[in-house]
């Protein structure tokens, strides 16, 4: 797991070194490792070291002052060092150090901005130092000049951006963003991950995310945010017993589909099997229930009541509209049933006000913002995008149950609990039905857990619900089938039927690793 915190329970982690007075090390220990890695990155992309130009964006606290502790790092291994003071002052000790080391200061004026912009957008490197995980609001006055002029300089190689701790204009603790902001290619982080560089939108303008200990561990808290990796799946996904049968390995009940979308319920079904359930019991109108049929013969066509349906999960809601009677009156008997359900699209607005977490809602940013304008009053799409993790955890604060909002960046939210935050997937997931697998997928392990639900409370450093890290390890399968079925197609374009097709591969990756 990447476990995340607050730059405020950070900077709290760090008092008790700080004061035994470490404080100049813990500065030196984090400018060392933001050198390395630099460096590390340089040599990974085939670049040289000695001799390669770096500007450094220095700030006037202690992020200004980490990066000219780096630069010192970096002079003495032979790199071309250029400090650019943006605000006309910077650490001290640092600043001198710097200097010894053989840097070049620049001062950020009006009559300087052209020349640096120019300058800095055509350096091999680029380290912002500006602002760190204490800053509130964005960049100003001639700070912000100088990052727009450099975002809009026509000449800039492909050069590599370091947001140093967090990128400028990014919250720490929420992932808000000010704008301008220079998107980084790699965010170096110190002592912990911050929850702003793994939720929407401060998550697009991190690039690789690689933190430094620096000794912190022993003083943080229960982290209020955290990420399934690929090394995790291979103690939570479950693996049938040698006397397992279909119904022990959990049938699942799906109402989705519809006479105008019957496409929904197929993809549905995909997903659920391909998730490895023991069944599946299909609900819905005959266009819809013929087309599963053909495409997925072992799944079970039912014309009863889902009242007298014999399953131990649902999943609702895919390709339903509002004038489905039926199939919404279906949707509603399923969560009131008492059992996991997972709720997806058209099933959202019959969602009563309040629930349990065994309910898990799939919303895009659109449809959590109908749901929480419905229960709460106005809100919009911008600003759920805007703070997505302030939208997730409201909504299930809300509602009471497990909410799971889809993008770029997945968050999945229970009530007064920890955050998973996923980003697994491909920019080409952003394709129709993508949604409805993904939902089937969940479906498939929330009807697989049954009893033995109680292994995913993860232990330790967490307080997450069973339907939490179910839900974010389904995301992260999601994502990474994805990324398997575009590798197969050469990097490009998938349809949501070849997710469903990857990820058996994609399972039986991380299920070899565990034997």
């Amino acid at each position: 797991m990447i476990y995340a915190y607050t730059g405020t329970q950070v900077r709290a982690a760090e008092q008790p070194l700080l004061a035994a007075g470490r404080g100049h090390a813990l500065m030196q220990q984090a400018a060392y490792g933001l050198a390395t890695e630099v460096i590390r990155t340089l040599r990974r992309r085939g670049q040289r070291v000695y001799g390669t130009s770096v500007a450094i964006l220095v700030g006037k606290g202690n992020n200004g002052g980490d990066g000219l502790y780096a630069g010192a790092f970096l002079a003495g291994r032979g790199l071309r060092t250029t400090a650019v003071l943006t605000t006309g002052s910077a650490p001290p000790d640092a600043l001198a150090a710097f200097r010894r080391a053989g840097g070049w200061v620049e001062e950020l004026t009006a009559a300087t901005l052209p020349r640096l912009a120019h300058a800095t957008a055509a350096a091999d490197v680029v380290i912002d130092a500006m602002l760190g995980t204490g800053a509130r609001g964005g960049l100003n006055g001639l700070t912000a000049d100088l990052v727009l002029a450099i975002g809009a300089a026509q000449d800039r190689g492909p050069g590599l951006i370091v947001a140093c701790d967090v990128p400028s204009g990014v919250d720490a603790g929420t992932g808000t963003a000010v704008s301008p902001v220079l998107p980084a290619d790699l965010t170096v982080t110190f002592g912990a991950a911050k929850i702003g560089l793994l939720a929407n939108p401060g998550a697009g303008y991190t690039g690789d995310v690689v933190v430094v200990p620096i000794g912190l561990e022993p003083y943080l808290p229960i982290p209020p945010l955290q990420r399934v990796e690929r090394h995790d799946l291979t103690a939570l996904l479950p693996t049938p017993a040698r006397d397992a049968h279909k119904y022990t390995r959990g049938v699942l009940g799906i109402v989705a589909g519809s006479a105008e979308f019957p496409g929904a319920a197929v993809l549905a079904c995909r997903g659920a099997l391909a998730a490895g359930v023991g069944m599946v019991r299909y609900f819905g109108p005959p266009e819809a229930a013929e087309l599963v049929r053909q495409a997925c013969p072992e799944v079970v066509c039912s014309d009863s009541s889902v009242s007298a349906a014999h399953v131990q999960a649902w999943m609702v809601g895919s390709g339903i509209g509002p004038a489905d009677t039926e199939q919404l009156a279906r949707c509603t008997a399923a969560i009131g049933s008492g059992l996991p359900v997972v709720v997806d699209a058209g099933a959202l607005p019959v969602l009563p006000d309040t629930v349990a977490s065994h309910i898990l809602l799939t919303p895009h940013a659109g449809e959590l913002a109908g749901l929480l304008s419905r229960i709460s009053g106005a809100t919009n799409r911008p600003a759920v995008e805007t703070d997505t993790l302030l939208a997730a955890r409201t909504a299930a604060d809300l509602t009471g149950a497990t909410v799971l909002l889809k993008g770029a960046t997945t968050l999945v939210a229970a009530p007064r609990s920890v955050v998973f935050s996923q980003a697994d997937g491909t920019p080409w997931l952003a394709t129709a039905g993508s949604g409805d697998v993904l939902a089937g997928m969940i479906g498939g392990l929330f009807a697989q857990s049954g009893p033995d639900v109680g292994r995913y409370l993860v232990p330790g450093r967490t307080e997450a619900g069973p339907w939490a890290v179910l839900a974010a390890l389904g995301a992260s399968l999601h994502g990474l089938a994805g990324q398997a079925a575009s590798a197969a197609a050469d990097g490009g374009p998938i349809t949501a039927g070849q997710v469903a097709d990857a990820l058996p591969h994609v399972w039986g990756k991380h299920s070899m690793l565990s034997n």
